[in-house]
């Protein structure tokens, strides 16, 4: 493997070549090496490594336009605890997941939901979503939408082993912040919304597909209620589309006609579904 720098002994003394006099490249590997010195001594690092931390070095959330995909272990270290708290997300990068009970639980995105709310969430914060669905359920009992995503049986009783699974896997640490739902649909049309106490929540079309797709736009008489703060692609399906396309049907919270609510198909289309169809869910949170 070559070296940074090459000791020529001439003469008894030591010749330092200089970096012209090396062979030239255009390309990394990423399993070279770079040297660093610095507070912490002189040491070697693997071009892979120093990357993402160039990346990161730009600013704590930068990270967030980074994917890196590694393997967090089975448990938030105290380190990665304080590091989410402070903002700073040291050796956290988009992509990257910890194993908890069976379950890839991916970094979608980061200061998500910082300053949003009828009262600002301040709690530095990672987005996390289970890497496909956790199991399948209905949004209702039959084809109606009525109520909105708040009215759903998916709202009041389906999500509910969702949220026990992710308290038992995130603890204290899961946290608690205040979205705009919606909770009332006339016509077909989103009609109402209100601020509610959210942890764990179906995403929208927006956090899946950077954009609505499918719930009703105004159509100049009326105007629907399409309020949300989830107003931006989640980071993980902005740099790594195939974390949407994983194969597997989904439930967004979405209200698309009186008798549908948008859907992810396994197959990848963006499409939407009879409310008393089951489907993959597939939530996010915050942990902090």
């Amino acid at each position: 493997m070559p070296y940074l720098i090459a000791n020529l002994f001439k003469g008894g003394k030591i010749k330092m070549a200089k970096l012209i006099d090396y062979a030239a490249d255009t390309r990394f590997n990423s399993d070279d090496i770079l040297i660093k010195d610095g507070s912490n001594g002189t040491k070697k690092i693997l071009v892979a490594n120093a990357a993402v931390e160039f990346a990161g070095l730009v600013s704590a959330i930068n990270r967030r336009n980074v994917y890196r995909g590694k393997n967090l272990g089975t448990t938030i270290t105290a380190a990665q605890k304080s590091a989410i708290q402070a903002g700073t997300f040291d050796d956290l990068f988009i992509g990257d997941y910890w194993v908890i009970g069976g379950v890839n639980w991916v970094i979608a995105d980061m200061d998500y939901w910082y300053n949003c709310g009828d009262t600002a969430f301040t709690n530095h914060h990672l987005v996390i979503v289970p890497s496909t669905s956790l199991y399948s359920a209905t949004m209702n009992a039959t084809n109606i939408t009525d109520g909105g995503y708040v009215g759903s049986l998916m709202y009041t009783e389906n999500l509910n082993t969702a949220k026990t699974t992710i308290s038992t896997a995130f603890g204290e640490m899961l946290l608690t912040h205040r979205e705009y739902l919606m909770n009332a649909v006339t016509s077909g049309y989103p009609s109402a919304g209100a601020w509610f106490d959210s942890t764990v929540e179906l995403m929208n079309e927006i956090m899946v597909y950077g954009s609505h797709i499918y719930t009703p736009a105004g159509n100049g008489t009326i105007v629907p209620i399409r309020y949300t703060i989830n107003k931006q692609q989640l980071s993980l399906f902005r740099l790594s589309p195939k974390a949407i396309n994983n194969r597997v049907s989904i439930w967004l919270r979405d209200v698309v006609s009186s008798s549908y609510f948008a859907r992810v198909v396994n197959h990848g289309t963006a499409t939407y579904g009879n409310a008393s169809t089951s489907h993959g869910v597939r939530p996010a949170f915050a942990i902090g």
